[in-house]
């Protein structure tokens, strides 16, 4: 192994762990990054993951303290269940590892506070994966906005639309209970909420938000454990084969039997708890008033987002997975002065996920001479106040009441 090389070691190897770091981080940055360590609590899963990778020379281990300690990484990236990755990342930073985690950061203001906490006593530093600030049409709708394209920015528009494939697998994994995922306010909504923070350059300082389970769970007409074996599967339209992904299968299908946990469980569990629709009205600390929504059971896949300003508008609509003709690999802004005027700006999708989101940021993080004009590379403060916003908007719509947000940073 060569030691000029950073030494990647990875907590969690489930889909992201395995694919997104495991496989594509260090082909993206060869020359830059080796893999040297692999954990996971299951056993199987972890062996598949290192047959998979080829990683036969990196330390593999159930026990994350064994496994730090024999490969000896430069940065652990955390792939875990949320409500785990405030431990894990204290732990790694209190041994002298650097830390890259997948979003959220965390999943209360507490563990919040615990990471920014030991990131300061201990000198080290986490970076949180916010993939989308990488996106081409994110980098370009940031260089319009510090431009001044629009002036001042008064208010933003932002609804995202997750569709019935991608929105139900949140209600079919361990994401679909608060105490794992703080909600889709934290889990999912952290994204879009990293990206008003960097878009609008400013801290959120109150949200006023609202939530239900109107498709789901309990809104379910019929249910069952799991889509194998499922005595509805004829007329179920969120059945999931899992068999016909020989990925998700060897990651998932044979390791469950070590501990339970299946990736095709029933979408309409009673004891779901998190919100499939949501809504929130978000004030920022120099004044921008954000109309946020995130729905989840949607025909279309994608986001529309636009900008007003007091000179014109930027307005964006992005087009993922829809039933009707739609722009292909490229997406068009809309600049639309006062004075009448339209500029449409097409942006390219780069290669890779999230529309060439992950490669950019693997080299962001991982090559040595990388530049970030744009402060695309997102820290563990950002990590939190999109955390926050979210435990913010979740408190909301349970109390009815507007919540503030920077309080939630400093309380002890």
């Amino acid at each position: 192994m060569q030691t000029n090389k950073r030494k990647l070691a990875i907590v969690g190897t489930g889909h992201r762990g395995a694919g997104t770091w495991g496989r594509d981080a260090p082909a993206t940055c060869a020359d830059d990054v080796e893999l040297v360590g692999l954990c996971d609590t299951n056993s199987a899963r972890l062996a598949v993951t290192r047959d998979r990778l080829g990683a036969a020379d990196a330390v593999a281990s159930t026990d994350l303290d064994e496994m730090l300690d024999r490969a000896k990484p430069h940065t652990l990236v955390v792939c875990t269940r949320d409500d785990t990755h405030a431990d894990i990342i204290v732990k790694a930073l209190e041994s002298g590892i650097d830390v890259v985690t997948e979003k959220p950061m965390a999943t209360t203001a507490e563990a919040c506070r615990r990471i920014l906490d030991a990131e300061r006593r201990t000198g080290r530093h986490v970076d949180v994966a916010f993939n989308y600030r990488f996106a081409p049409t994110s980098r370009k709708i940031r260089e319009l906005l510090a431009e001044g394209r629009i002036g001042k920015v008064s208010s933003v528009d932002f609804h995202w639309y997750l569709d019935t494939r991608h929105g139900a697998d949140y209600f079919r994994r361990w994401h679909a209970y608060k105490k794992n995922s703080g909600s889709l306010f934290v889990h999912k909504s952290t994204h879009h909420f990293d990206l008003l923070n960097w878009f609008i350059d400013s801290d959120p300082v109150r949200v006023f938000a609202q939530g239900s389970l109107r498709r789901y769970g309990r809104a379910g007409e019929f249910r069952g454990t799991r889509c194998k074996g499922c005595p509805h599967a004829d007329r179920c339209e969120f059945h999931l084969d899992i068999s016909k992904d020989p990925w998700l299968h060897a990651l998932y299908e044979a390791p469950s039997a070590e501990d339970g946990y299946v990736r095709d469980a029933c979408v309409f569990r009673e004891d779901i708890d998190i919100y499939d629709t949501m809504t929130a009205e978000l004030l920022y600390e120099n004044g921008v008033e954000v109309s946020y929504s995130l729905n989840a059971f949607m025909p279309i896949e994608g986001y529309h987002l636009a900008f007003n300003g007091t000179k014109g508008r930027i307005e964006v609509r992005m087009y993922e997975k829809q039933a009707f003709d739609a722009p292909v690999g490229e997406d068009e802004i809309l600049i639309l002065g006062t004075d009448r005027s339209v500029e449409r700006i097409k942006v390219s999708h780069g290669p890779g996920g999230h529309f060439g989101g992950d490669p950019l940021l693997h080299k962001n993080l991982f090559v040595p001479e990388a530049d970030d004009p744009m402060n695309q590379r997102a820290g563990a403060r950002a990590g939190a106040m999109s955390v926050l916003t979210g435990v913010a908007a979740t408190r909301s719509a349970e109390t009815g009441q507007p919540v503030d947000v920077l309080p939630l940073l400093e309380a002890g």
